[in-house]
C-alpha cells in the first residue's frame, strides 16, 4: 500500500514538472542596424573607452548636482504614478499566484449533517421513519491533472505578463527620474530667461528716461520718443510672460515631486546648475534589447507564446480527480467511534468532440503572438530612432552654441556701436532698436541652446536605458 502511494506521488511530481504544448520560443532578430548611425551630425559621438555606459551609471552618479538629487529622490518617493505602477506590479504578481496555484489541489475540510423524515410510503420499512447522517470529510474537489499542460501554459503567461509589470514599473522609475530633471532645468532656464527680460526692461527704461529729457528739450523726435516706449511695453509684457512660466513651470515640478519644494531646492539659473555626466552610446545597439520597454515588449510575446500552448491544449482531454477520506454516522454521537470511516474516489475525463469556439481561440492566440512579435520589433526601432535622434543632438548642440555666443557677443558690439552714434547724432534711433532686439533674440537664443544641451544629455541617459539605482 505505501509502495503505491510513493508510486501515486510520484506520478503526480512528474505530471507537474512536464512539458506543455507550447511553441519554442525564439527571440526576433532586431529590425534595426548593429552600428550607431554615422555622418556629419554625429561627428561628436565617439566616446573614450573609459566613459561609462548609460546602465553602467546610477542617477546618483551621473546627475552631479546636489539639489537636484534632492529633487529626484523626493520625486521618486512621492509621485503618485509611480506609485500607482508599483501597485500594479504587486497585483501582477498576486495574479501569478493565483495561476500557480491553480496545479495544486485544493484541499477542503467538510463537516455535515442532515436530519430528514421519511414518509411509509417511502421508507424501506414500511412505517414512516426520520434519517439522520453526519460526516467530516478531509478531501479534493475536481483537481484537474496537468497532462498536457494547460494550466502550466496559463501560469507561464501570467509570469510572462508580471515581469512585463515588473520592466514597466522600471521604465516608469526611469521615466520620472529623467522628467523631473528635465522639468528642474525648464525651470532653471525660464529663470534665467527672467533675469534676462528684468534686465532688459531696466536698460530700455533708461534709455527711455534719456530720450524722454531729450525730447523735451527738442534733441530727440517724437517718433524716436514713442519707438522707446514702444521697446519699454514689449519688455514688460516679457517679463509678465516669464513670470507666469517661471510660476508654472514650479507647479508643474512640485506636482512631479509630489509635494512642494523648499525654495532652497530651486535653481536661480541655468548655469547655477552642475551639468550631468557624459556617457558613452557603446559600441553596438544590441544594448536596446535591455531597455525597460523592450524587455516589457518581449515578456509580452512570450506571454503569447504560452498562451498557444493553452490553446492547444484545450484540444486534447482533460481530467479531473475528486476524492475525499473521513468518517461518517447515523448518530452524531458515534460519528468517530472505530468503523465509521468512509473514503470516495471520483475521477473524470472530458473528451472534446466538436468546439468550433476552440478553433477559433487557437487561430486567436496566433494572431495575437503576431500582433506580439510587431510591437516588440516596433520597440526596439522606436528606441533606435530616439538614441539616435539624441546623439544627432550631440553631436552638433557644440557647434550651435559656439556660434550662438559669437553672434551674442558680435551684436552686443554692434548695439554698443549704434547707441554711441546715436548719442553723437550721427545715427537715427532704429539702429539702436534694430540692434536692441537682435542681441536680446540672440540672447534668449543662446539660453534655449544651453537648455537643449543639458536636456539631451538627460534625454540620452534615458533611452540608453539609464535611470536605475
Amino acid at each position: 500500500m505505501n509502495r503505491n502511494r510513493f508510486l501515486l506521488v510520484g506520478a503526480i511530481v512528474t505530471l507537474l514538472g512536464g512539458c506543455t504544448l507550447a511553441p519554442e520560443y525564439t527571440r526576433p532578430v532586431a529590425p534595426v542596424p548593429a552600428d550607431w548611425p554615422t555622418g556629419a551630425a554625429y561627428q561628436e559621438t565617439n566616446s573614450a573607452a573609459s566613459t561609462p555606459t548609460a546602465v553602467e551609471l546610477p542617477w546618483r552618479e551621473f546627475f552631479t548636482d546636489e539639489r537636484l538629487q534632492k529633487v529626484i529622490e523626493t520625486a521618486l518617493n512621492n509621485n503618485r504614478d509611480l506609485r500607482l505602477t508599483a501597485l500594479n506590479v504587486e497585483r501582477a504578481r498576486a495574479y501569478y499566484g493565483i495561476q500557480r496555484a491553480e496545479l495544486l489541489p485544493t484541499v477542503q475540510a467538510v463537516g455535515s449533517g442532515s436530519k430528514e423524515r421519511v414518509p411509509a410510503d417511502l421508507s424501506s420499512t414500511g412505517s414512516a421513519m426520520t434519517a439522520e447522517r453526519y460526516g467530516v470529510h478531509l478531501g479534493i474537489s475536481s483537481w484537474e491533472i496537468d497532462f498536457f499542460g494547460r494550466i502550466r501554459s496559463l501560469k507561464d503567461r501570467a509570469l510572462e505578463e508580471y515581469l512585463a509589470t515588473d520592466e514597466a514599473h522600471r521604465g516608469a522609475h526611469i521615466l520620472l527620474v529623467s522628467t523631473a530633471a528635465q522639468a528642474y532645468l525648464a525651470l532653471a532656464a525660464d529663470r534665467e530667461a527672467l533675469k534676462l527680460v528684468v534686465s532688459t526692461l531696466e536698460t530700455q527704461e533708461a534709455s527711455y528716461r534719456l530720450i524722454r529729457k531729450s525730447y523735451d528739450v527738442g534733441l530727440a523726435s517724437k517718433l524716436d520718443l514713442r519707438r522707446a516706449q514702444s521697446q519699454v511695453d514689449a519688455a514688460k509684457g516679457d517679463v509678465a510672460r516669464y513670470t507666469q512660466r517661471t510660476a508654472q513651470d514650479e507647479n508643474a515640478l512640485n506636482l512631479l515631486v509630489g509635494s512642494p519644494l523648499p525654495p532652497a531646492l530651486l535653481p536661480a539659473e541655468l548655469g547655477s546648475v552642475s551639468p550631468p555626466k557624459d556617457i558613452s552610446p557603446g559600441l553596438s545597439s544590441e544594448r536596446l534589447l535591455r531597455r525597460p520597454d523592450v524587455l516589457a515588449a518581449e515578456h509580452r510575446l512570450k506571454a503569447a507564446n504560452a498562451n498557444i500552448g493553452a490553446a492547444r491544449a484545450a484540444f486534447f482531454p482533460r481530467i479531473a480527480l475528486t476524492t475525499a477520506i473521513g468518517t461518517a454516522s447515523a448518530d452524531l454521537s458515534g460519528l468517530f467511534k472505530s468503523g465509521q470511516g468512509t473514503w470516495s474516489f471520483a475521477p473524470q475525463i472530458i473528451m472534446p468532440i466538436f468546439d468550433a469556439r476552440t478553433w477559433s481561440a487557437y487561430a486567436v492566440t496566433k494572431v495575437e503572438r503576431e500582433i506580439s512579435v510587431a510591437q516588440y520589433e516596433k520597440a526596439i526601432q522606436t528606441a533606435f530612432r530616439e538614441v539616435a535622434d539624441a546623439l544627432a543632438v550631440r553631436g552638433a548642440v557644440n557647434q550651435q552654441i559656439a556660434a550662438q555666443q559669437s553672434l551674442v557677443d558680435a551684436v552686443a558690439e554692434t548695439y554698443r556701436l549704434s547707441n554711441a552714434r546715436y548719442t553723437k547724432g550721427i545715427d537715427s534711433y532704429s539702429g539702436v532698436l534694430d540692434a536692441q532686439r537682435s542681441l536680446y533674440s540672440a540672447q534668449q537664443g543662446l539660453i534655449a541652446l544651453h537648455m537643449v544641451q543639458l536636456v539631451n544629455q538627460v534625454t540620452l541617459y534615458r533611452v540608453l536605458g539609464g535611470g536605475g539605482e
